[in-house]
């Protein structure tokens, strides 16, 4: 059985942005266009954590720099 996604992370890639969705083990499940309409649907009445700095974050997103993170802003999605 695949496991829901729990966190939603918009974040910067290489000047444009993107969703990450992650699972509570933050494994990835799903990555698209951070401006779709799924986004705003997803994060209607949550509020943000402004960072993915944490070292729970450090695997997840390997790929991006201090500056990205340090921008993202991190989402626990109601599972």
């Amino acid at each position: 059985m695949q496991k829901p996604a729990k966190f939603l992370v918009v974040i910067d890639s290489g000047g444009g942005m993107v969703a990450r969705m992650f699972d509570a083990q933050r494994q990835p499940k799903a990555e698209f266009d951070a401006s779709s309409s799924e986004v705003a649907v997803m994060t209607q009445g949550i509020t943000s954590q402004r960072s993915a700095v944490d070292s729970s974050w450090d695997a997840a997103l390997s790929g991006h720099s201090a500056s990205e993170r340090q921008q993202a802003e991190v989402y626990a999605l109601d599972v």
